[in-house]
């Protein structure tokens, strides 16, 4: 929240301005309550009003507003100036109640930063939105994207693997643009985008010893292509790159791993199921009784009640898919697939919302109304991939 929201800013000297007793401060005479208006009690009082050149020229009557300075007034406990609470309001000390400050991953405001609408100025169509999030929006394109996931998976593999392809490609434009942006990180696109694509499609044709073999060529792209501009800063986008190149592509070539087994398209939904049930679960338990931070520094709207909601909602989603799903798995299985599911996808989450605070940014991109970017969306989903192809070849073998 800025400076002027906290209270009446300092006076300059020389300032045109109504000057009240010491104890309140200054104010603009726009920004003054009136006698009668029904805000706070008020009594009249004649105050100089002063000219630039700082004599007194006339007197006129302005209200005394009660100050509620103090810690027991309401105040900040620091000037005395009025400072304002309610539900929409969040401080330093956090919300009562273990709310969630600013939205979901939301970086807090730093000085000179706007914070959230207070509760007396909530913005319109309020109802509609959480978090900072057009609820209507995010469940549109959410049923909408699940629709043509689901049609691509079960429809012909390779259109699935289009569809993976696609989603490394556009996730490697938002991370490098960002690291552009906020950072002034050249990591180079082109030899990530073209070698992300080769890896997936590596990995779905020669397994994981094609997908390892893309990773390493991708690398060297990445070193040669960066050659071509000058020397400084070398190391930093080249590590940048290969970090990129990690993130994104390879993790997501263990999607194309579980879509070449013969039961692939039910070990691909299994794995999307798990995914979105353990943020589900976290998001509801953590909404209805979480009062203890995970991780306050990180993402200060997840509570240790949300992890265990999202531990419980996956085991229960794993042993399901386990035995029914899947070609000779068993539910005590899924049980410990959705152990380590609901762990990974928290991981995977907090590790991307501190790099967003590290970038100081909100969502990694705009392209999903209500949703964010699409790394928004993959941030839980590409570290839990190699941990489901792997429980899954150890349980079933590798299909």
């Amino acid at each position: 929240m800025n400076d002027s929201s906290w209270g009446a800013p300092q006076p300059n000297a020389g300032d045109a301005r109504y000057w009240g007793p010491p104890e309140q401060g200054y104010a603009t005479p726009s920004a003054l309550p009136r006698p009668g208006d029904g805000q706070v009690p008020a009594h009249d009082v004649s105050v100089p009003v002063h000219d630039v050149g700082g004599e007194a020229s006339q007197t006129r009557r302005m209200p005394i507003v009660s100050d509620p300075g103090g810690p027991a007034g309401g105040g900040d406990g620091r000037d005395g100036r009025h400072r304002p609470e309610g539900p929409g309001f969040t401080g330093p000390a956090g919300p009562p109640g273990g709310a969630q400050p600013y939205g979901h991953d939301e970086p807090e405001p730093t000085p000179g930063q706007s914070a959230a609408p207070s509760a007396g100025a909530a913005p319109s169509g309020e109802g509609k939105k959480r978090a900072g999030r057009d609820l209507r929006a995010a469940i549109g394109v959410g049923l909408g994207l699940g629709a043509v996931i689901l049609a691509a998976l079960f429809f012909y593999k390779p259109v699935f693997l289009g569809v993976i392809v696609l989603a490394v490609v556009v996730g490697l434009w938002e991370l490098t643009s960002r690291l552009r942006e906020r950072k002034g990180i050249r990591a180079p696109l082109v030899p990530l985008a073209l070698g992300g694509a080769a890896m997936t499609i590596a990995g779905y044709v020669r397994g994981a010893e094609g997908a390892w073999v893309a990773m390493a060529l991708t690398a060297l792209a990445v070193l040669a292509w960066r050659m071509t501009q000058p020397p400084a800063d070398y190391l930093r986008d080249v590590t940048a790159g290969l970090f990129a190149a990690f993130y994104v592509p390879f993790l997501a070539t263990f999607v194309a791993l579980m879509l070449a087994a013969d039961d692939g398209p039910w070990r691909v939904l299994t794995f999307l199921i798990l995914t979105v049930v353990s943020d589900t679960g976290a998001y509801a338990v953590g909404w209805r009784f979480g009062r203890r931070k995970l991780a306050p520094r990180i993402s200060p709207g997840k509570t240790r009640e949300g992890l265990i909601g999202a531990v419980t909602f996956a085991m229960g989603a794993g042993a399901l898919c386990t035995q029914f799903l899947i070609d000779g798995g068993s539910w005590w299985q899924g049980l410990l697939l959705g152990l380590a599911v609901s762990v990974s996808a928290t991981l995977g989450d907090l590790g991307e919302s501190m790099m967003k605070r590290d970038l100081g940014i909100k969502d990694m991109g705009t392209l999903l109304p209500g949703h964010g970017g699409i790394m928004d969306r993959l941030d839980s989903l590409l570290p839990t991939a190699p941990v489901v192809w792997l429980l899954l070849v150890v349980f079933v073998g590798a299909g």
